[in-house]
């Protein structure tokens, strides 16, 4: 399974960003996919997931209601869109395939990561 962020950059805080993960060498469709995010001197967290038929989404309590998860299985794809973004979102942005039966929060439930991405969010 490969799986390629995109979507990273520099915004100021208030903005918006998109953030893209284009997945192959599976069925898509059959798998929960999850966002993560590391920022410099800290340990990898959970930030959302989306079950894969996305009736079930789930949310950090620190971006909820600013960020919105989705996917679009016939292209592959997962998406996190962030808004009201503020200078603590700076992280790099990981996602990644969980093989478990319900959408994980924790590391251990995804067995296929991307590269990441960058976001920085300058104050």
């Amino acid at each position: 399974v490969q799986l390629q962020a995109s979507g990273g950059g520099l915004v100021q805080a208030g903005g918006s960003l998109r953030l893209s993960c284009a997945a192959s060498g599976r069925t898509f469709s059959r798998y929960n996919m999850g966002w993560f995010r590391q920022a410099p001197g800290n340990e990898r967290e959970f930030v959302a997931a989306i079950s894969w038929g996305s009736a079930n989404t789930y949310y950090a309590d620190s971006v909820k209601g600013r960020f919105t998860i989705s996917r679009d299985n016939a292209k592959n794809t997962v998406y996190l869109q962030m808004s009201s973004l503020k200078p603590e979102d700076t992280a790099t942005y990981y996602c990644a395939l969980g093989t478990t039966v319900v959408a994980g929060r924790t590391d251990s439930e995804y067995k296929y990561w991307g590269q990441g991405t960058l976001v920085t969010v300058s104050s």
